[in-house]
């Protein structure tokens, strides 16, 4: 027969109403941010409208790479952020921070994605 020795029962948290209710809204609006520039980026496709005009060589491979991250980026790290905000609030973690890093980090990769977009163009700028 084998006693199975329990230690000390664990305390359990108590939920962290307004940390919910904060990462809560601060994820809707990461959502609608993510939505926005992944409609923004179907307009970085605009970027290649002097391409081949006036001699003008385009390095397309990097604009095909930006417009991607751009598109998707978004939407990754958007999810992302969803993911480890559920994981901290159903241990009971403060996770008000982790959506604000999400949009922060969804706006710097959609920005990266343009960045590489326009630099496939000689001579342009943002």
């Amino acid at each position: 027969m084998t006693d199975d020795v329990a230690g000390p029962p664990r305390a359990v948290r108590a939920p962290i109403v307004w940390d919910i209710v904060t990462s809560s809204v601060l994820l809707v609006v990461g959502v609608v941010i993510a939505g926005a520039l992944t409609f923004f980026a179907f307009f970085l496709v605009f970027a290649s409208d002097s391409c081949g005009s006036g001699g003008t060589v385009c390095d397309t491979g990097r604009m095909g790479a930006g417009f991607l991250v751009a598109l998707l980026g978004p939407a990754i790290a958007t999810l992302a952020a969803i993911v480890v905000s559920i994981v901290l609030m159903v241990r009971r973690r403060v996770s008000f921070w982790v959506p604000i890093a999400g949009i922060v980090l969804t706006v710097l990769v959609w920005l990266a994605g343009a960045g590489l977009v326009v630099s496939g163009v000689p001579g342009a700028t943002f």
